[in-house]
């Protein structure tokens, strides 16, 4: 039986991942996590999957900003697999205290690469984002390798923590892949992100604020991300653990919509009226880009699809909110 090392997981993707390996896997699963305001183990305890498997999942609490030491070790046992998800992820808090993310998201990242040294498993993946390309111009998609232009402070741990996967890679031989995947959004998810804040201002009747280019007083341009369902983040992981090769880049790409365009969606799915205030994007929210895009051709021309289609992925968030709202 296979065993998975994965690192922040019970937070929301991580939830969303362990569930999703219990689902299509027999494995075993040691989940490392150190229980910040992102983690909530309820995010399993609510879980399915994992009350039906339970007895594949062990927890360890670890702050992986401090190394990993020989009884933490022998309390992990033996992995075939190193999953790093685990990191802090908020850009809004990375540009008003940026020290802890150089910490969780750099040495944090070096302390499991450490780690991975010693237990050499059959394969590291590390957990990075789209925004360490830096913003879409002019419509341009990243695709893997691409130079860094990180914009911000969380932006910038990333790409710091991608660099030290490359030399582990390139140094000492390790089997690393790199991941890098866009905005996620799922059940379960915090409110301070943007699908969950949208619902819970939406059925408040709050206003929503759209980030904008402004020529003239006139909206000229909207802020658009790529939206990927965390249950299709895990299952590309599944796949590329079983059709990844090592020192290779990966981007999991979901689909492409204006902010606007998901605040308007989301106000359909629940039957309310949209009100959208458009605000000057760089003069509102200094250090951060007006579009992100990934190119995804690498993924599907080996063959992934993601099995979630992106509409009924969000309307089943909104509707499974609704019927949960203590999440909110």
């Amino acid at each position: 039986m296979k065993r998975l090392l994965l690192t922040g997981g019970v937070g929301f993707i991580g939830s969303h991942t362990v569930s999703h390996f219990l689902e299509h896997t027999d494995w075993e699963i040691v989940v490392m996590d150190r229980l910040t305001y992102a983690g909530n183990q309820n995010f399993l305890v609510d879980d399915r999957h994992y009350q039906e498997n339970k007895d594949r999942v062990k927890f360890i609490y670890h702050d992986f900003r401090s190394p990993i030491s020989n009884t933490t070790q022998n309390l992990i046992g033996y992995v075939d697999y190193i999953v790093h998800m685990g990191a802090e992820s908020h850009v809004d808090r990375s540009i008003e205290d940026p020290l802890p993310f150089a910490y969780s998201n750099v040495i944090g990242t070096v302390n499991m690469l450490e780690y991975a040294k010693i237990v050499k498993p059959e394969l590291f993946i590390y957990i990075s984002t789209d925004e360490v390309y830096g913003p879409s111009i002019n419509g341009h998609l990243h695709v893997e390798g691409e130079p860094h232009r990180p914009s911000n402070p969380y932006s910038a741990s990333k790409s710091g923590a991608e660099a030290f996967c490359y030399a582990y890679w390139n140094t000492y031989n390790m089997p690393i892949i790199i991941t890098n995947t866009m905005n996620n959004y799922g059940e379960r998810q915090n409110n301070e992100k943007f699908v969950m804040k949208t619902i819970k201002r939406l059925l408040n009747g709050e206003e929503m604020i759209a980030h904008c280019k402004l020529v003239d007083d006139e909206v000229a341009d909207v802020s658009s991300r790529y939206w990927l369902h965390a249950r299709n983040h895990a299952d590309g992981l599944l796949f590329l653990i079983e059709h990844g090769k090592a020192g290779e880049r990966y981007n999991l790409v979901g689909e492409w919509a204006a902010v606007d365009e998901i605040i308007e969606m989301i106000a359909g799915y629940l039957g309310v009226e949209a009100k959208i205030k458009y605000e000057d994007f760089h003069s509102f929210r200094p250090g951060h880009d007006m579009h992100y895009g990934l190119d995804g051709t690498k993924m599907k021309e080996m063959g992934w699809v993601p099995p979630i289609p992106f509409e009924s992925s969000l309307k089943r968030v909104v509707d499974w909110t609704k019927e949960n709202p203590k999440w909110l």
